[in-house]
């Protein structure tokens, strides 16, 4: 099955108004383009260097999510394209996207990464921590920032009750967080290839998927 077809498959399974971030992070740019071709047109990388190569010979038309840990010493290599920087885990972070967004006089889309999963190595924002981030009225700061949500890694398990039980925990702290944010706050990025079908039970609206329509990692 070629990379078309797999992606015709994963796109008759997402309920209508459910993203698709297409994961092509280690994969060549030959590969993102039989997905573009294929109609694909949001692609997800984890590292600037990266992502910025895709950028400078891909169609200007991909938005393009960073899905990876990102130092701030690499915001500006993207912020004059990303579309969205969906693992935004720290106050140091995100001062910084406003930051070079306003250098680029944009705004730019960001999730706030959560860390819910039992291991510890998973990065994201405390959620005791990020609420009093917010309550701080911080990002009141900021126009160079829109905050569209919430996202989250679950523990790498097998045990499926562990995963419901993760998809819930940020499940409702998305729910707890909207009406703090108002309209533009719609997404909540949960689900891989392995349980994205699971992700949407809890009301998924990106999912990230890459081994199911790239395979396995070229690099």
């Amino acid at each position: 099955m070629n990379i078309t077809e797999r992606l015709h498959r994963i796109w008759a399974t997402l309920p209508e108004g459910v993203r698709l971030v297409a994961v092509s992070k280690f994969h060549p740019a030959e590969r993102i383009e039989e997905a573009y071709n294929a109609g694909q047109r949001i692609f997800g990388e984890s590292r600037p260097q990266e992502m910025a190569a895709k950028a400078a010979v891909l169609p200007k038309d991909i938005e393009w999510s960073m899905i990876g840990h990102l130092q701030t010493n690499k915001v500006k290599m993207i912020a004059p394209f990303v579309s969205m920087i969906a693992s935004v885990d720290s106050d140091r972070l995100v001062a910084e996207i406003e930051k070079q967004a306003a250098r680029c006089e944009r705004v730019i889309d960001i999730l706030l990464e959560v860390h819910v999963a039992d291991e510890e190595t998973k990065s994201g924002w405390d959620v005791e921590e990020l609420r009093a981030y917010i309550a701080s009225g911080a990002f009141d700061t900021m126009p160079h920032v829109r905050v569209r949500g919430v996202m989250t890694i679950a523990t790498n398990t097998d045990d499926e009750s562990i995963i419901r039980r993760d998809f819930e925990h940020i499940r409702s702290i998305f729910n707890e967080f909207k009406p703090l944010f108002g309209n533009d706050f719609d997404t909540l990025s949960i689900g891989m290839s392995d349980d994205y079908p699971i992700a949407l039970e809890y009301g998924s609206t990106m999912v990230r998927i890459g081994t199911a329509i790239f395979g396995a990692r070229e690099y």
